[in-house]
């Protein structure tokens, strides 16, 4: 009768753990590639918000907070468009807001998981188009 030997054993054991550490970061990163689709959704939802505020007053918001709160002078206000915590994005970090924007009215940007400028994957910014 011939068993295994240590050294088989110890192939299996390392195989079996390479195979679970890479499920694991699959599994696991799947939480910030969904973060990532939602900061896309509430890139466009938020646009949404300033387009209607601009159509309520006849101009864009200074800022984003002129969604939640009254400016004091934005004539036509009908809000809040927005509430406090829409104004963050999933990895709970401020929502970046431009007027003028670049090419465009206004730039609203999720500047992903890292909260710094460029990057990939999820880290990379998610920009309102």
């Amino acid at each position: 009768m011939r068993g295994f030997s240590l050294i088989e054993i110890i192939l299996v054991v390392v195989l079996i753990g390479g195979i679970v550490a890479f499920a694991a970061s699959r599994i696991l990163g799947g939480g910030d590639r969904a973060k990532a689709n939602l900061a896309k959704a509430q890139v466009q939802t938020l646009a949404e918000k300033v387009q209607q505020y601009e159509m309520d007053t006849g101009s864009l918001p200074d800022s984003l907070d002129a969604l939640v709160a009254n400016p004091g002078n934005a004539a036509g206000w009908l809000g809040p468009y927005a509430k406090p915590a829409e104004l963050k994005d999933p990895w709970n970090h401020a929502y970046e807001y431009r007027v003028p924007g670049e090419g465009q009215a206004f730039d609203l940007i999720s500047l992903g998981k890292d909260g710094q400028a460029g990057g990939d994957s999820v880290d990379a910014d998610i920009k309102y188009q």
